[in-house]
């Protein structure tokens, strides 16, 4: 009984198991990892989006008040987004005037909530032409 026990112990077979054990911790942790980043490229995408949208408002009616303020409230609950919102002008655009919207967003990437988290800053930017002239 003893002398198969060290032959057991000297038998390297066991090897391979601590192999694959060792593989599938690593892609565990790779596959958490990319849960948590993946929805931070989803939200710049959608950040992309809304700034495009905001400018398009501003285009269409030729100022930045109270249409370019209810298009973003709209955005803002159909995205779940809440970013900063900078325009470059307010008021009266005339016809052929640029306007700028820069919106800023702070995401956290991590893996176990606050223990290796660090913040992140999205941030999307579009510029348009007004379509309004203003007598």
């Amino acid at each position: 009984m003893l002398k198969r026990l060290q032959e057991i112990i000297k038998s390297r077979q066991a090897e391979g198991y601590i192999d694959v054990v060792v593989l599938v911790l690593c892609a565990v942790m790779v596959l958490a990892l990319a849960i948590r980043i993946l929805p931070v490229f989803v939200a710049k995408q959608q950040l992309d989006t809304f700034a495009t949208e905001l400018v398009r408002e501003a285009e269409v009616t030729g100022r930045v008040g109270s249409e370019t303020d209810r298009r973003s409230a709209v955005l803002r609950e159909k995205t779940g987004l809440d970013p900063n919102i900078s325009w470059s002008m307010s008021g009266r655009i005339q016809l052929n005037e640029e306007v700028t919207v820069t919106l800023t967003l702070r995401r956290d990437i991590g893996l176990f909530g606050g223990f290796g988290s660090f913040p992140v800053t999205l941030q999307a930017q579009a510029t348009g032409k007004s379509e309004v002239y203003w007598k």
